[in-house]
C-alpha cells in the first residue's frame, strides 16, 4: 500500500501541474479532467494517510 500511495500521490500532483498549465492555456476540457484526476487521486492518498498514518503501520 505504501508504494501505492506514493505513485498515486504522484498522479496527483501531476494533475495540479496539469490543471495550471490549462488555465493557462484557457482549455477548459483540460482543466475539467486534470482537476477531477488531482482531486480523485488527492482524495485516496489523504485519506489512505489519515486511516493507516505514515509510515503504515503493519498488523
Amino acid at each position: 500500500m505504501n508504494l501505492l500511495m506514493v505513485i498515486l500521490g504522484l498522479v496527483s500532483i501531476l494533475g495540479l501541474i496539469g490543471t495550471i498549465q490549462s488555465i493557462r492555456e484557457k482549455a477548459v476540457l483540460g482543466i475539467v479532467f486534470n482537476f477531477a484526476a488531482f482531486a480523485v487521486f488527492g482524495w485516496f492518498v489523504f485519506m489512505t494517510i489519515l486511516d493507516s498514518g505514515f509510515p503504515p503501520s503493519l498488523h
